[in-house]
């Protein structure tokens, strides 16, 4: 089984760009490419991020969203790190359940979560 995540684009080579080194962290690199499409592949298991290029810009909130766990305790070094990519801030850090996060969003509005996890517990389902 393999997972894809697909998130529509107005300009999908810029997007590229900033996905692949925001996800640098994770070893992603470009995978197929065949207009209006482009791939972004991760490690096996980990989802592709395939962007599709699309005429209208995003309008309201994603109904889904990425939530990216870098490893890292220090939330807002890897947020700093994002939005000298392009990324913008969207909230201050939240938490629950012992899970921290920060919403922020890519260059085009679509909106994602930086978060780090109590040690030996994995992802909200």
């Amino acid at each position: 089984m393999q997972i894809v995540v697909t998130l529509d684009c107005v300009d999908t080579e810029a997007q590229a760009n900033f996905w692949l080194a925001a996800l640098a962290p994770l070893d992603y690199r470009r995978g197929f490419h065949g207009p209006p499409y482009l791939s972004l592949v991760g490690p096996t298991p980990a989802p592709t991020l395939l962007l599709q290029d699309v005429p209208e810009p995003m309008q309201g909130k994603n109904r889904m969203h990425l939530d990216l766990d870098f490893g890292s305790a220090d939330l807002a070094t890897e947020v700093n790190r994002l939005e000298r990519l392009g990324a913008t801030k969207l909230s201050e850090e939240l938490s629950e359940h012992g899970f921290h996060w920060i919403v922020v969003a890519d260059p085009e509005g679509n909106e994602f979560c930086v978060f780090n996890q109590p040690n030996g517990t994995s992802a909200p389902e």
